[in-house]
């Protein structure tokens, strides 16, 4: 019997090798988001919390902090991907937390200070609703979407393009835009729930959370955004 352990692509892996693999993926996913809420909490208790959000999205410097966390996003995704090392791959998605925990620190300041209470937990629960949705759909469907990729690549671009534009010219991006977003996240769900049955391989558990996790926080940064409008 042979007894090495198998490395090759989940989509080929044996029934069992392929559900210990999707159970890593979302056991990490959930350490994502537990992490990601300790630090949002650890951020909240910051003194003058309200000067630090004000600074990050006064005149340009929303664009330069964008502009940071795309880069450290690129490098935390390729640390993740390590096929040497392990420790990078959750470097990576260590790393990834962070960033996301920082960039969307001034929009759960303002909600929690100048929204009703619930707000928070209402765009928590819709988002795990969404997510909890798109994902069996993606598991019992049998639809292969990773033809996907392309429009949410476009719409990537678009949307950033716009806030940008938004930024330099002074306009407001309305609830449509958000609406919009809404839709580009749950197609990036259903993508990346994809790909977890086809395309990485075994050893990638980190890189697929990592994934997940970065379509999950898309997904309640515009949730959000919609139900403090309301």
């Amino acid at each position: 019997m042979d007894n090495t352990p198998y490395r090759g692509a989940v989509a080929s892996a044996p029934d069992v090798v392929r559900g210990a693999f999707i159970q890593r993926t979302y056991l990490h996913l959930a350490g994502a988001v537990l992490l990601f809420v300790l630090l949002e909490t650890a951020l909240s208790q910051i003194p003058d919390i309200d000067r630090l959000t004000n600074l990050m999205t006064g005149g340009y410097s929303w664009l330069i902090v964008l502009g940071a966390f795309v880069a450290v996003s690129s490098v935390a995704d390729r640390w993740a991907r390590s096929q040497t090392s392990i420790a990078m791959q959750y470097v990576g998605l260590g790393l990834f937390v962070v960033a996301q925990a920082i960039i969307m620190l001034p929009l759960l300041y303002g909600a929690k200070n100048y929204s009703s209470p619930d707000v928070i937990p209402t765009a928590g629960i819709l988002t795990g609703l969404l997510f909890a949705g798109l994902t069996l759909v993606a598991f019992t469907s049998g639809t292969d979407f990773s033809f996907l990729r392309g429009a949410i690549m476009i719409g990537s671009l678009l949307g950033l393009g716009l806030i940008v534009a938004s930024i330099i010219f002074g306009f407001s991006l309305g609830i449509l835009f958000a609406v919009a977003m809404v839709g580009l996240a749950s197609a990036s769900i259903l993508y990346q729930t994809s790909n977890i049955l086809r395309t990485y391989r075994i050893e990638q558990h980190v890189a697929a959370a990592l994934g997940l996790f970065s379509s999950v926080a898309l997904l309640f940064w515009y949730i959000l955004r919609i139900v403090m409008r309301r």
